[in-house]
């Protein structure tokens, strides 16, 4: 065996975490399998509905206490866990990197974002929730927020650690407690993050831990006492949440589910740049971003011929690779083999249409999870193309005749997530971003591109209007209105018709 193989033994015992106790799972037995190197990453059980029940009791029992801490306290405990991650970034990065197949480099950026993201989330909350009060006549008026109470965070497995912390953390911060089900492609990400927040001095049962599919979810998602879902991944399991909570008002529910982006080039000056920002937005984690551009628009036939040109030349040069490849490449693999088979059956399709395969995807070495960049030419503009994420490293380019072209052709989707515009006015970029229909919006950067200081969601199938990032502290509590004064005032004297004095 060589030396990267042994690095790759990382094998993780499966536990669930309910009460502040460790405890192994009493459901399926399962094995997550590195997609780079057949390895088992995670073992063990996958919780089942006692457990999930007894998650569930232990989160809302501890939710007093939690809740009238202080908010110093939990700020404080906060920064304690970041600090953890900080101090575990190797074991942490690698961790990640051999469970998705992600090269190490970007786990490690991974790593990086989880810490960054309590203190985007204190300022968040102080800046978005904090008390204010007001001097009216005859007293104050006062509007104070309080959390929801019992959390259901599910993570998604192609960012496991920063995309369910980026949920986690403004709701911890809020006086929530949480129950957190990982994705069960990477459990044991999920698994190190909570072992990271016990460590940190979180009291037991503040955050649980469950492990299982869609069963286990069901189950809790369910249950009367979960206040709220949060949720990251794909469409079709946010619309099954959604309707699941049907009639259910008093539940909370912020979904993220993806995109079928578009990237817009007009009137750009330098072409390369424009081929290697394209890049950058499509198949940076091998195209397994929700952010990610799948739509290649150029606004003109020179334009998009000369993209066209770059990029045919500029994808064979992307190094493809295994995470803990030395040196290390851009892509890794996909996130399991079924992926990239749906993928190449994807580009099958396309090229059965008649469309051209200028860059084909093609399996690389003997990873069948291993995927080469792909680039795919739409002939005919007029085509009704599928409407779906395809998730991977597989973009379409077409070529349109003006920028209204461009932006009818950006919108022709279900979706809104996220869309970018690379060209030299200004101007024309305000035009495209009070026409396009996304909720992320980026000039001359990557559609892939986001600030912790920014608000994060879409519109469309791709959420349901409760954008995480710096605005996540507002879905994790409710805004309560109070009208105060210290004496009792005489309200009524002045009512026509109620004159008892």
């Amino acid at each position: 065996m060589d030396k990267q193989k042994m690095d790759a033994q990382l094998t993780i015992e499966g536990m669930t975490l309910i009460g502040g106790q460790w405890r192994a799972g009493n459901g399926e037995s399962w094995q997550r399998v590195s997609p780079a190197y057949d390895s088992v990453v995670w073992q063990g059980c996958w919780s089942d509905e006692a457990q999930a029940v007894a998650a569930i009791k232990a989160a809302r029992r501890v939710f007093p206490i939690w809740s009238e801490l202080s908010l110093e306290n939990r700020m404080n405990i906060c920064r304690i866990f970041a600090e953890n991650v900080k101090a575990n970034t190797d074991k942490l990065a690698k961790l990640i990197a051999v469970e998705t197949g992600k090269p190490l480099w970007e786990a490690k950026t991974e790593v990086a974002a989880v810490v960054g993201k309590v203190a985007n989330s204190i300022e968040a909350i102080l800046k978005r929730r904090w008390t204010t009060t007001e001097e009216i006549s005859g007293g104050m008026a006062v509007t104070r927020f309080r959390p929801h109470g019992v959390m259901f965070v599910l993570g998604p497995f192609n960012l496991p650690a920063h995309l369910p912390g980026a949920h986690i953390v403004p709701a911890l911060l809020a006086g929530n407690t949480v129950v957190f089900k990982p994705s069960e492609l990477a459990p044991a990400s999920g698994q190190m993050l909570a072992q990271l927040w016990q460590d940190s001095g979180l009291p037991a049962g503040v955050l649980n831990l469950v492990h299982g599919a869609a069963e286990i979810a069901t189950t809790i998602v369910q249950h009367e006492d979960i206040d709220g879902v949060l949720f990251t991944g794909s469409h079709q399991v946010g619309n099954k949440l959604h309707r699941m909570l049907a009639g259910q008002p008093h539940k909370v529910l912020a979904l993220e589910m993806g995109g079928n982006n578009p990237l817009v080039v007009h009137e750009a000056s330098d072409v390369r740049g424009a081929a290697l920002t394209t890049i950058m937005s499509a198949f940076i984690t091998s195209g397994q971003r929700c952010t990610c551009a799948r739509r290649l628009i150029a606004v003109g036939l020179d334009v998009g011929t000369q993209l066209i040109e770059q990029l045919s030349q500029l994808l064979p040069k992307i190094a493809v690779g295994l995470p803990l490849d030395d040196p290390q490449p851009f892509m890794g693999t996909l996130i399991n083999r079924e992926s990239a088979d749906r993928m190449l059956a994807a580009q099958q399709q396309y090229g059965a249409q008649g469309h051209e395969l200028v860059v084909p995807m093609r399996q690389l070495g003997q990873c069948p999870a291993l995927l080469t960049p792909g680039l795919l030419r739409i002939h005919n503009t007029e085509t009704r193309m599928e409407d779906c994420e395809h998730f991977g490293p597989l973009l379409t380019v077409s070529t349109v005749e003006s920028l209204d072209q461009a932006i009818e052709s950006a919108n022709r989707t279900r979706y809104g997530l996220s869309a970018g515009f690379i060209g030299d006015r200004v101007e024309d970029f305000h035009y495209f971003l009070h026409r396009v229909r996304a909720g992320v919006v980026n000039w001359n950067r990557q559609t892939t591109g986001a600030s912790g200081k920014l608000p994060f969601g879409g519109i469309g199938y791709s959420g349901n209007h409760r954008p995480s990032g710096y605005f996540a502290a507002d879905y994790c509590s409710y805004p309560v209105a109070s009208l105060e004064s210290h004496d009792l005032g005489e309200s009524a004297v002045a009512v026509p018709g109620l004159e008892l004095l």
